[in-house]
């Protein structure tokens, strides 16, 4: 079932892509050959051929999360222009209550 211009254009529409009548004329057919092409990878596909999302497996290239012993405070707070209370003492910003 070849698919009409009107057809074309309607999705067109659902994607805000406008399109004049010569594009509508050329497309029809390009996006036919698309949906055959699609249709026949999904006859293809067998029970035995679990659907995938890429065609690689992927893995987590993140280290876990791991409990480590962190810097001292005062080592953190050495190279810090300002501390007051054990931690980085920044400008207040205007308007802020206390």
């Amino acid at each position: 079932m070849a698919l009409t211009t009107a057809e074309v254009a309607r999705l067109a529409a659902l994607a805000r892509i406008e399109l004049s009548d010569e594009e509508l004329a050329r497309l029809a057919p390009q996006l036919d050959v698309i949906l055959d092409a699609v249709a026949q990878v999904t006859e293809v596909a067998g029970d035995d051929v679990p659907p995938m999302s890429h065609a690689l497996p992927l893995t987590n290239v993140f280290r876990a999360d791991e409990v480590r012993p962190s810097l001292p405070v005062e080592q953190v707070l050495a190279g810090a222009p300002s501390v007051e209370d054990e931690r980085f003492r920044v400008p207040r910003i205007l308007g802020e209550e206390q």
